[in-house]
């Protein structure tokens, strides 16, 4: 008898539409996962891809301001019509609870809008569907990984020791809950000095790469630690809407994910 198949065991259904759902997470806050998520979005959709964000970070959603939307999305019967902009279809809790007021939310009602994000959203046929998590291992990841077919997911971090320490929790987290890692990426890897072209190593060297090979996992790739990612997203035009500075990570991603479907076998689509 399989896992799902077992007594208690809530079945892991297909999102209808969706072929590839990647989870983009991290042990700790502040390491510029949504950063990596939202450019990873826009150079998927670049080459062509249907891709759609999901902002699962009820605490801190910051995908609108980094997508430049900021509007209520609109309901078609029982289903929520999603946001779009650059091609990329979105929906956020930053969308229903704008301002600066917070949400003190226990661990069932977390659930109950990872769910309606992931089944009451009208997503339509994507071949991607990146899910930004919140930082460190809590309710909303569980949530996801329980109930929905995760493709895989990667782990953004950056060289600092204590990131590091953090990034191995996440990935163990992910082991644990039978979800595949496809990689992991350091961010604000390095800065390169205006004035002369020298690297300047800020927050360390190496470290992802040798926490990557150490857990056996695929070293995705570094993210400078440049102003202008910074400036697009805040003013809401990301970065890789200019240049390729995430082309090498999102041609491994979809390597990867089309290698996780094979792996796992053929799947029940479920439309509507």
């Amino acid at each position: 008898m399989s896992p799902q198949q077992q007594p208690g065991v809530v079945p892991k259904l297909p999102i209808p539409g969706v072929k590839n759902l990647i989870a983009i997470g991290s042990g700790k806050g502040g390491v510029g996962k949504t950063t990596v998520a939202v450019n990873l979005a826009i150079t998927l959709a670049r080459s062509g891809r249907k891709v759609g964000l999901m902002d699962a970070d009820v605490y801190g959603p910051n995908v609108p301001v980094m997508m430049g939307v900021n509007r209520t999305p609109l309901s078609h019967g029982e289903r929520i019509q999603p946001l779009e902009n650059f091609g990329i279809r979105l929906m956020s809790m930053g969308f229903l609870n704008p301002g600066d007021k917070p949400l003190v939310w226990r661990g069932p009602m977390l659930h109950s809008v990872m769910q309606q994000f992931l089944r009451g959203v009208d997503w339509g046929e994507l071949d991607f569907l990146i899910v930004d998590l919140p930082p460190g291992t809590g309710d909303v990841q569980l949530s996801l990984m329980q109930t929905a077919p995760v493709t895989g997911a990667i782990i953004v971090t950056t060289p600092s020791t204590v990131a590091l320490d953090d990034a191995r929790k996440a990935v163990h987290m992910f082991y644990q809950v039978k979800v595949p890692v496809l990689g992991l990426v350091e961010n604000m890897s390095y800065l390169i000095n205006p004035s002369n072209g020298q690297k300047i190593d800020v927050f360390g060297s190496g470290g992802g790469k040798r926490t990557a090979d150490e857990m056996g996992i695929r070293f995705l790739g570094e993210i400078p630690l440049d102003p202008e990612i910074r400036v697009g997203g805040d003013s809401g035009k990301p970065v890789a809407l200019q240049n390729d500075l995430f082309r090498e990570i999102a041609d491994q991603v979809a390597t990867l994910a089309a290698e996780s479907a094979q792996a796992t076998g053929p799947t029940i689509s479920i439309s509507d």
